[in-house]
C-alpha cells in the first residue's frame, strides 16, 4: 500500500484535467493505496517571493499560507500525482505556484513516483511535450524521482467533454497500476 498525493491544478473544480484526477485516485483506491487529493485553487498558496528566507530558515517560507502542510504531505507521499489543464502549452498558474514554492524543502522530497496529468483542446500530443516538459522538470530537482506514467488527455476545450474520451479509462487504470 502506497501513499498518493495528487495535486490537482485546475483552477476549475470538476474541470478536465480535474476529473482525470477523480479517476486516478478511484483506481489507486480500488487497488487498496491511500489516496489524499488537493485542488490547489481551493488553497491559498502565494507565488515563491525569491527571497531566500527559507534557505536561512530551515525550510520555513516568511509566507504563512497552506504551503507548509502541502511541502509536509508531499515529503511523506510515496507517490506524487502531478496535473493541470495546458494553458498555452504550459502549466496552470494555479500548479505552477506550488512547485515554485516547493524551493523550501525540494531536497527533502526524495525517491517519489511520479505521474503527470493533463488535459488540453489540442488534440497533437507533440504539443503537449512542453507542458509536460515543465512537470519534468520539477521532477529532475528531486532526487530519485522515478517518472511512472502521462495521462494525454487531449481533444477536451469544455468543462466535462473530457468524460467522453479515453483518457478516461487511462487514468483509472494508471491509478490501478501504482
Amino acid at each position: 500500500m502506497k501513499n498518493i498525493l495528487i495535486l490537482s491544478g485546475s483552477p476549475r473544480k470538476g474541470g478536465n484535467s480535474d476529473t482525470l484526477c477523480d479517476q486516478f485516485m478511484a483506481g489507486a483506491q480500488e487497488s487498496g493505496h491511500n489516496v489524499e487529493k488537493i485542488w490547489v485553487q481551493g488553497e491559498k498558496i502565494a507565488p515563491c517571493l525569491g527571497c531566500g528566507h527559507c534557505q536561512q530558515h530551515a525550510g520555513v517560507c516568511v509566507q504563512k499560507d497552506a504551503m507548509a502542510g502541502i511541502l509536509q504531505k508531499m515529503v511523506e507521499a510515496d507517490v506524487l500525482v502531478l496535473a493541470s489543464p495546458v494553458y498555452f502549452y504550459s502549466v496552470s498558474a494555479q500548479i505552477k505556484a506550488l512547485i515554485d514554492r516547493t524551493v523550501a524543502r525540494y531536497t527533502e522530497i526524495k525517491n517519489k513516483s511520479m505521474y503527470y496529468i493533463i488535459a488540453a483542446a489540442d488534440t497533437n500530443l507533440a504539443h503537449m511535450e512542453r507542458t509536460i516538459e515543465c512537470f519534468r522538470g520539477f521532477a529532475y530537482c528531486i532526487e530519485g524521482s522515478v517518472e511512472k506514467g502521462v495521462v494525454y488527455g487531449v481533444g477536451a476545450w469544455n468543462k466535462g467533454e473530457i468524460k467522453a474520451l479515453p483518457s478516461m479509462a487511462q487514468a483509472c487504470e494508471m491509478g490501478k497500476s501504482v
